[in-house]
């Protein structure tokens, strides 16, 4: 699956669109960067709450390839600049990290 199919999947909204459409290797939720940092998968996706440019930082360290917002968080301009730096997708959802974290869940399963 790669990361616009999983974006369609969510309903969620590619807020930052600079990115190679690439296979995602699994999911990791977590709101303590440092945990991220410590636990998600190379070429991954991040879904957190987090909604600023340090969340871009560490999933720039650790190769991920997109993040997934919840809850509708607003996303500030510095955030997203420095994701199309880095080429990381950024989607918008509405949803909470619970639910966002079973449908992937669910997709991977099928993989």
């Amino acid at each position: 699956m790669t990361i616009r199919e999983a974006a369609a999947v969510l309903g969620a909204k590619i807020v930052q669109d600079e990115f190679e459409d690439a296979p995602l290797s699994g999911a990791y939720t977590s709101d303590l960067l440092s945990d991220v940092m410590a636990n998600a998968r190379d070429g991954g996706v991040l879904i957190t709450i987090q909604a600023h440019k340090n969340t871009v930082a560490v999933a720039s360290l650790v190769n991920i390839t997109a993040i997934v917002v919840c809850n509708s968080r607003p996303l500030p301009p510095d955030m997203l600049e420095a994701a199309r730096d880095e080429g990381i997708a950024v989607l918008l959802t509405g949803e909470n990290q619970f639910t966002v974290s079973g449908k992937l869940y669910k997709l991977f399963q099928g993989d």
